[in-house]
């Protein structure tokens, strides 16, 4: 132990002193700031943290002051974030309205439910029973009926000074159905008595559509039928029923010997549709074109005849 020499004043012993600052962490010197007394502590704000009063390991000084310098820390008033944490009791915070409740969560609701369903039920029934039970009253038939012996009704006498030659042997057919009547004559035309071939060839159907509105599907295969052949022309014309087409063909030219002649009217009068057709062929074997009579003459027959024969449909009995 080396001798404290003589003549040096003793060193005093240190003593326990209070320090002004905590110490800092080992090794490192605490601040050179004079001691003061501490003041009273100051009561914390839910959102202020206490900040430790060891001084900064930076070289630069904490913004934060230490313990026991500068004014107290003022508390942050509390403010609502509608984004942050949800209030007691959930969304939405105070303040913001509140969603009205779903239809059916209560009684009222219920109601109301029940009363739209009622409604649309109830309109789909009265919708249903108007169709099932006027769906066979709406078939517009004029008044016309279906017959088995269909060529006793049908009018033909404008043809008669063409073709006076009576067809002794013509063609009946019928069908009777709950959706379609139908009816169909075929008589052959003869110049003389003596000619051994038809000279030319008539027909006449009736179809009473009692189920379905023919309208739409008369209209496209008429209107359009010149769409199937190049010779064929397509009139609309009046003065028949709802709707009427005239379709005439004719491929005889000149001078040539061959060629066949056709007119056709199509009528369409309420649920009921009706033709008249007339056609008649020439060839060398036979007789030439010329001997064949004029399309716009045969239109004019056709015209006459169906006026009356659909006035004879009116007045016959059924099928």
């Amino acid at each position: 132990m080396t001798e404290r020499p003589e003549g040096a004043p003793a060193q005093p012993q240190p003593q326990d002193q209070p320090s002004a600052t905590p110490p800092g962490p080992p090794g490192q010197p605490g601040p050179a700031y004079p001691a003061q007394p501490q003041p009273a502590a100051q009561p914390q704000t839910p959102t202020q943290a206490q900040l430790p009063a060891s001084p900064s390991a930076y070289p630069y000084p904490n913004p934060q002051s230490p313990a026991g310098f500068g004014p107290p820390a003022a508390s942050l008033p509390t403010q609502h974030n509608p984004y942050g944490q949800p209030q007691p009791g959930g969304y939405p915070p105070p303040g913001y309205p509140t969603a009205p409740p779903a239809p059916g969560s209560g009684g009222a609701g219920r109601a109301v439910l029940w009363a739209v369903v009622g409604a649309v039920l109830a309109s789909a029934a009265w919708a249903g029973g108007v169709f099932l039970l006027g769906r066979d009253d709406k078939a517009d038939l004029r008044g016309y009926e279906a017959k088995s012996e269909l060529c006793r009704e049908v009018e033909h006498s404008s043809f008669d000074d063409e073709y006076p030659e009576e067809d002794s042997s013509p063609v009946n057919q019928s069908l009777e159905h709950e959706a379609l009547d139908q009816s169909y004559c075929s008589l052959s035309l003869k110049k003389s008595s003596t000619s051994t071939l038809s000279d030319a060839y008539f027909s006449v159907e009736l179809e009473l559509h009692k189920k379905t509105d023919p309208g739409p599907e008369f209209t496209a295969r008429w209107a359009e039928y010149d769409q199937r052949y190049d010779d064929y022309e397509v009139e609309r014309i009046s003065g028949f029923g709802d709707e009427a087409y005239l379709v005439t063909e004719d491929t005889t030219s000149g001078s040539d010997s061959s060629g066949s002649r056709s007119a056709t009217l199509a009528v369409r009068d309420g649920w009921v549709t009706y033709e008249m057709s007339w056609s008649a062929y020439a060839s060398s074997y036979d007789d030439d074109a010329a001997s064949l009579p004029e399309v716009a003459e045969v239109t004019d027959w056709l015209k006459t005849d169906t006026t009356a024969t659909l006035e004879n449909l009116k007045e016959i009995d059924g099928v």
